[in-house]
């Protein structure tokens, strides 16, 4: 067991940090490890990064590889079984307008709406939406509710 005679300091001291710009005889004087000239010996400079000196950069010289759909995929708008069981009466047409009507999609969809299979849908309505899941369709035909693809 330790006393506290028998403990040590482990500790450092901190690294006294050197003054730049003092004179030319405190090792970091006249240019203050700066180099000469340009725009990096000045004040305020800062290098944007992959900037290789006016040299082409790497990430200019590499091949761009792949191909991403992001930019084709048209957003659509989901709506599930539940909803329009909540929303619509027997004998209401479900479409793109009528659902726009009552807010439940936004004004422009370009992908049109899916219909989706959650929840339970007991009141005959007809639907009329570009893209069904599989499950909302088998659901769809059990219940003998028409729908159609736009």
């Amino acid at each position: 067991m330790h006393s506290l005679s028998q403990l040590k300091n482990t500790s450092r001291p901190p690294k006294k940090s050197r003054r730049i710009g003092r004179g030319i005889g405190s090792k970091r004087g006249k240019n203050a490890g700066r180099g000469e000239k340009g725009d990096s010996h000045r004040q305020g400079y800062s290098k944007r990064f992959g900037y290789e000196g006016g040299q082409v950069p790497l990430y200019r010289k590499l091949p761009i590889r792949g191909f991403t759909r992001g930019a084709f995929i048209k957003p659509t708008a989901s709506i599930s079984l539940s909803t329009i069981q909540a929303y619509f009466e027997d004998g209401d047409t479900v479409s793109l307008v009528t659902l726009r009507e009552k807010g439940l999609i936004p004004r422009r969809v370009p992908g049109g709406i899916k219909i989706l299979s959650n929840g339970e849908l007991t009141k005959k309505v007809t639907i009329e939406a570009k893209n069904y899941s599989e499950a909302a369709e088998q659901k769809l035909k059990d219940l003998g509710i028409s729908f159609t693809k736009v």
